[in-house]
């Protein structure tokens, strides 16, 4: 290499190693300029614990990524997933980021579902039903989801589960039996049979998870959820499916099973 050109390959080294650094600073946790950084080991990204499904009430996917990405007349919204009717699916938000997708609510004891969540949008205008790729694309992400970051199956739930009094989405026409099948989401399980005085089915229904603020919105969900139906009401079988609920969480079993007789064989 000649003389002339060492000045140049050194300064263009050391643009390099400009860019390299500004680029590590750029991925750095912000620090407090008041403080000395002495970097503790200890500590942990956000951990989500809930899965929340939507529709988006728009014409398409892109017009959906539009919405998703920039500052609409309700102010900014955002999620960690959207899926297409043709079973594409687009991340816009890293899985371990505060994505804004579920607003106020709650769920059991959780209020902050932002924090606690993964918000995942079907792109579905709230009147059809939800396309067969789409759905198969979901239980991927799903399977991936519940596996990777340790999300218990069964909290998957729709938005308007958490904040029944603000939304209907994904409505009456999600399949969550289809989910409960791959094994997402709470789900009835064997028999079905009346439950024994005394029984409060609000009670339940807070044990399931749904907040009681707005006592028919909560049924109105309940039923978009369980039973594909309207209605504010609860009825007869809303109590049986409850009570089914309410002993797969306590873990009981089911008391409507049919008791197994023993097959002993006399003495002949």
């Amino acid at each position: 290499m000649s003389r002339s050109l060492l000045p140049r390959t050194i300064r263009q080294l050391g643009l390099l190693v400009g860019i390299a650094l500004l680029g590590a600073c750029a991925h750095a946790p912000p620090r407090n300029p008041l403080a000395t950084w002495v970097p503790s080991p200890n500590h942990d990204i956000r951990r989500p614990v809930l899965i929340v499904v939507h529709f988006t009430d728009e014409d398409s996917a892109q017009q959906a990524l539009d919405t998703l990405r920039t500052r609409n007349s309700g102010g900014p919204v955002s999620a960690h997933y959207l899926i297409g009717r043709d079973g594409h699916i687009y991340q816009l938000v890293s899985d371990p980021l505060r994505a804004w997708h579920a607003g106020g609510g709650r769920w059991g004891t959780i209020t902050d579902l932002n924090s606690a969540s993964i918000g995942i949008e079907l792109d579905n205008d709230g009147h059809s039903p939800f396309a067969p790729a789409q759905i198969g694309s979901l239980l991927r992400l799903l399977g991936d989801l519940t596996t990777r970051l340790s999300i218990p199956p069964t909290q998957v739930i729709g938005h308007e589960d958490l904040a029944p009094t603000r939304k209907d989405d994904p409505g009456p026409y999600f399949p969550w039996a289809t989910l409960a099948q791959a094994g997402f989401g709470r789900w009835p399980k064997g028999p079905l049979c009346d439950p024994p005085a005394g029984f409060d089915p609000w009670m339940a229904l807070a044990v399931v998870g749904y907040p009681l603020d707005d006592r028919p919105g909560a049924v109105r969900s309940f039923h978009h959820h369980f039973r594909a139906m309207q209605g504010e009401t609860l009825d007869a079988e809303d109590a049986r499916i409850l009570y089914n609920l309410a002993q797969q969480i306590d873990g009981g079993g089911n008391a409507c099973a049919a008791p197994v007789v023993p097959d002993v064989a006399g003495d002949g």
